[in-house]
């Protein structure tokens, strides 16, 4: 074989970039993989749309089994999203021994586990890279360069959307509905941003994460997701005072094989380097039990980034095919999965509370932390626009998640406590 056909799915955005970095890098790519590498098939939703690039027209189909059992396609790449009509489309692909390379996080964090096992039963490749961080090559940092590491701690800003917001929020005080719009008058969020500022989207990303830096299935439904809806100017400046920024933050812990992972708006400490992690940018924090600490930093999106990731994908399939090992390089999760309870889940909290600014009230509150075994670090007094009112700002020392819902819940009962305005996570190093 000296010359391998790529059938590419979808031809929006990370698509063209996808045939431009193939028709432009050609001499890079056969100097890399010693073969050709050409475009044999695109599918898209209108043939006759006016394109931004010269495309022979005779390589376009409407129809996707035209591409997907073309005998002379070796390689899918899939850019067109969705999942499950696109999961039929990949399953038939890998059946008829074809490798895949797609950016499709959705389908992957539901269905990858299916799609592996499908791979490795046919000998295909199945690579992901540009599903969780754009042009960050992450995925395999953590299969190749830690491979001999045991990774304890993973955290990440793996949706340029909310970061972008959050951005503009903390450096700029624009209120949440501003960011939004303008995020969306640039094209970074959608009409409807739910899976954005909600944090499907990064816990879709860290469902991938999880699964390959601890080799458990994680499923999506395990990953615990709080968005940034709530995150009010008042909370990020009390943030800032006390030294820490907020950022939509996906967290993947491992103590003693236990697991915890979740995305939600945290605080972490001005001096960590993802605190300057700003704008659409993404970032991935890996803590190694042997490295110690490395991060990984770069754009999450963009039409050259995201095709650049699977282009890459595509020169390590291509390599393995003239190698005769493919299919061989996919670990399968062969770990037992154990989640942590609410119990054995331990943190520091950010508490905001509106009560009555009278004598007596922060020992009331204090008696009712040290009931679940609470313990103040640090206790700030603000005066409110309400008369005779007060807005306390509470950091706990590390204590149970489960303690703290407890807490929270007792709160919302408490005569003297008039509003519970903010909690969030004060994530730190220890």
């Amino acid at each position: 074989m000296s010359k391998v056909k790529i059938g590419l799915m979808g031809m929006g955005t990370v698509g063209t970039g996808v045939y431009r970095l193939i028709e432009g890098h050609q001499d890079d790519l056969v100097k890399q993989t010693g073969m050709e590498i050409g475009i044999g098939r695109i599918l898209v939703q209108n043939r006759e749309k006016k394109r931004t690039i010269d495309i022979d027209q005779d390589l376009l189909t409407e129809d996707p089994y035209t591409v997907l059992q073309d005998p002379d396609v070796d390689v899918i790449v899939e850019v067109m999203g969705g999942v499950d009509q696109t999961k039929e489309y990949v399953l038939a692909a890998l059946e008829q021994g074809k490798h895949v390379v797609t950016a499709n996080k959705d389908l992957m964090a539901v269905h990858g586990g299916e799609l592996l096992e499908t791979a490795a039963k046919h000998g295909c490749d199945l690579f992901y890279e540009a599903s969780v961080a754009g042009g960050i090559p992450i995925l395999r940092a953590l299969v190749e360069g830690f491979s001999s590491d045991r990774i304890t701690k993973m955290m990440g800003i793996v949706n340029g959307t909310s970061n972008y917001m959050l951005t503009k929020m903390s450096q700029e005080d624009e209120s949440y509905e501003s960011a939004l719009k303008e995020a969306q008058d640039l094209g970074y969020a959608e009409a409807d941003p739910t899976s954005d500022v909600g944090g499907l989207d990064a816990a879709r990303k860290m469902s991938i994460l999880s699964t390959l830096g601890f080799h458990v299935g994680m499923n999506l439904d395990e990953v615990e997701c709080k968005g940034m809806e709530d995150v009010t100017l008042n909370d990020i400046k009390y943030a800032q005072d006390l030294g820490y920024v907020i950022k939509l933050i996906g967290i993947a812990k491992q103590d003693d094989e236990r697991i915890e992972v979740s995305v939600e708006p945290a605080m972490i400490k001005q001096s960590h380097p993802l605190a300057s992690v700003n704008g659409v940018f993404n970032a991935v924090y890996v803590y190694g039990e042997a490295v110690g600490e490395t991060m990984f930093y770069g754009p999450g999106a963009g039409e050259l980034p995201t095709a650049n990731a699977i282009v890459s994908d595509l020169v390590t399939v291509v390599k393995n095919m003239k190698l005769g090992v493919s299919g061989r390089g996919m670990v399968a999760p062969y770990r037992e999965k154990k989640l942590k309870s609410d119990d054995e889940i331990f943190a520091k909290y950010f508490l905001r509370l509106v009560v009555d600014d009278q004598s007596g009230v922060l020992a009331q509150i204090t008696k009712r932390l040290a009931a679940y075994e609470v313990s103040i670090e640090q206790v700030i007094q603000k005066p409110h626009e309400l008369e005779h009112k007060a807005e306390l700002i509470i950091v706990t020392h590390q204590s149970s998640k489960s303690s703290i819902h407890k807490v929270l819940k007792e709160f919302d009962g408490l005569e003297h406590i008039d509003t519970i305005k903010s909690y969030y996570r004060v994530e730190t190093n220890e």
